[in-house]
């Protein structure tokens, strides 16, 4: 502030994580836009939050405090689907832990009121997007009430914020109180008196979605239904004698639009103070890495993307990529490689349909589950095009795809050309995919495509590595102890591993975090959009069971595996015979 002759900051921006000057990292992204307008902004990164030194050292800010708990939910962040503690966070210098408190958004939102009371406050980011109405809280194992509430903030954005953020600054800076700026699209606020409201929605309260489960889960197909940009409306769940009013989402964001978000001048690195820890580890994932697009039709129910980025695809154009890819080759550590182009689906490089852009996401119907969309447009080509691009720049030697392709999607492509350059050029000795389960039952509720789909990409993956001489693996994410799976159906993803013929050195328990449709059906023990009840493994030693079977054949797993098998009655699958799981216990 001294270098620059200022005297005072317009906006203040409290986050979670290590300060990294990168497009992955929200605050990185939302203060160089402000910045780009001619906001002056400044950045409080993991301030101790037992005293009030690092909240107050950047003094008052003008317009407000911008508050975000990082680029994860800070208790996602620090506690294993076992609740235990982790020993280390990546967005932190040096990977320590421990740098920001639990539930950091309300810490924060309540130490900037100690100290600043008439600063008006805003919050956002992945941890608030997903907790801005009740929700079930899986560390406190009950329902909070809205982030909002608990953080006394004055306004909540949800989704990834840029145009919300412009239009609250503008009307700040223009004379609008903060308490009069109700009419933002993909934010949220708290009133007493809703009799103004038009055209809403009353989801059932906090009260209700509380004490019964069956309201939580009629609240969340309100809420989940309504998260349409185009044809979405107002929301409204009380809360005591208050009212949480969440207006409906921001439109997407053009291709021109993104193209400036990404052109913001990022130093693409982390603020030199850290590099006496050796830097801030989560950079090293995306440093090499190019965000294609946003946004994610795939559907499928553990992930909360649907309330976050949203299923209509925004994407960069092919220009704005090849502009960055030669910002990537400058960059002194670069070696050749290019570590990813893609985004929540790689090769979700356009909206499933022209339909959504006029009239928005089906209500009742998902793009490519149970069953494709008629109305599904499959193609690879904008993506082929740009991989093709880069490929061709000077000093780059591979461009890898990280990020994930959507198997069934590669399917329904009326010729292999997508794939085969993918086998070709664009991996390393193995291909990462997502079936997650084998059972038809399971990868119903995970609203992923039967296995015969798994099935056939496989033989197609491994037809055309043999067709072209090459030895290439296939690793796929598997997970155990999601709602429909039993011990019969982990039992079936165990076998299945057994004749892939390896061992997954990665398995994931299912975590119930906020937002996710698996996390109501986790809560509730009912599928809120159709009624049905499935079942939910709750108890800890089925659950380690289910995770032991993931990973059968490593010895500490064995009594485990042992005790599912017999519980399973399944001892067929105990003995010496190939196609069995564990040899006998020794006597």
């Amino acid at each position: 502030m001294k270098k620059r002759g200022w005297n005072e900051l317009d906006f203040i921006f409290v986050t979670g994580d290590a300060y990294v000057d990168h497009p992955s990292f929200g605050h990185a992204i939302i203060t160089r836009l402000l910045e780009s307008l001619g906001f002056k902004v400044g950045i409080i990164s993991q301030p101790n939050w037992k005293t009030a030194d690092d909240f107050i050292k950047l003094g008052k800010p003008k317009i407000a405090f911008l508050v975000s708990s990082g680029n994860i939910d800070s208790m996602v962040n620090h506690y294993t689907v076992n609740k235990k503690r982790r020993s280390e966070d990546v967005y932190s210098p040096g990977g320590k832990a421990n740098l920001r408190p639990d539930r950091a958004v309300i810490v924060y939102c309540n130490k900037l009121r100690e100290y600043f009371k008439d600063v008006p406050i805003i919050i956002g980011g992945i941890e608030v997007s997903l907790r801005r109405f009740a929700h079930y809280d899986y560390w406190d194992d009950k329902v909070r009430r809205s982030i909002l509430l608990d953080s006394n903030a004055d306004l909540l954005v949800y989704g990834m914020g840029e145009k919300q953020i412009l239009e609250i600054a503008n009307l700040i800076s223009y004379g609008k109180k903060i308490t009069e700026i109700k009419n933002i699209n993909g934010t949220c606020y708290v009133t007493k008196d809703i009799s103004n409201l038009t055209d809403y929605i009353e989801i059932p309260s906090f009260e209700e979605v509380s004490k019964d489960k069956l309201k939580y889960a009629e609240a969340f197909k309100i809420q989940y239904q309504e998260q349409d940009p185009i044809k979405g409306k107002t929301l409204v769940q009380k809360h005591g004698n208050l009212y949480v009013v969440q207006n409906p989402p921001a439109k997407p964001l053009t291709v021109e639009e993104m193209d400036f978000i990404y052109s913001l001048p990022y130093t693409r690195t982390y603020h030199p103070i850290y590099k006496k820890y050796g830097g801030v580890p989560a950079l090293k994932e995306v440093e090499f890495s190019i965000v294609s697009h946003r946004g994610c039709f795939g559907g499928c129910s553990f992930c909360a993307l649907h309330f976050h980025q949203g299923r209509i695809i925004q994407k960069r154009s092919k220009e704005s990529i090849i502009e960055e890819a030669k910002k990537l080759i400058n960059l002194p550590n670069f070696k050749g490689y290019i570590h990813d182009v893609g985004g929540p689906t790689a090769n979700f490089r356009n909206p499933s349909c022209k339909k959504q852009l006029k009239e928005g996401v089906c209500k009742n119907r998902q793009c490519l589950f149970p069953t494709p969309c008629p109305n599904l447009e499959v193609n690879h080509d904008e993506y082929l095009n740009i991989l093709r691009e880069i490929r061709k720049l000077p000093k780059v030697k591979k461009v890898f795809i990280r990020s994930g392709i959507r198997y069934d999607y590669v399917l329904l492509d009326k010729n292999d050309k997508f794939l085969i350059e993918v086998i070709k050029n664009h991996i390393s000795g193995q291909l990462k995919v997502a079936p997650e389960h084998v059972c038809d039952k399971v990868l119903k509720v995970m609203g992923k495509p039967p296995r015969k789909l798994y099935d056939k990409f496989v033989k197609k993956y491994f037809d055309l590595n043999k067709k072209f001489g090459l030895k290439q693996y296939l690793v796929p994410y598997l997970m155990s102890s999601h709602p429909g799976s039993d011990l019969k159906a982990a039992i079936e993803l165990a076998e299945y591993i057994r004749d892939m013929g390896y061992n997954p050195e990665q398995v994931q328990d299912f975590y119930p975090t906020p937002g996710s449709l698996s996390t109501t059906i986790y809560y509730t023990g009912i599928n809120p959009l159709t009624g049905e009840k499935i079942y939910v493994p709750k108890d800890p030693e089925e659950k380690k069971m289910q995770r032991a079977l993931l990973q059968f054949k490593d010895p500490k797993n064995y009594d485990l595996v042992y005790k599912a098998l017999i519980k399973a009655k399944r001892t067929d699958l105990i003995g010496f015979d190939k196609k069995c799981l564990i040899p006998p216990k020794r006597r």
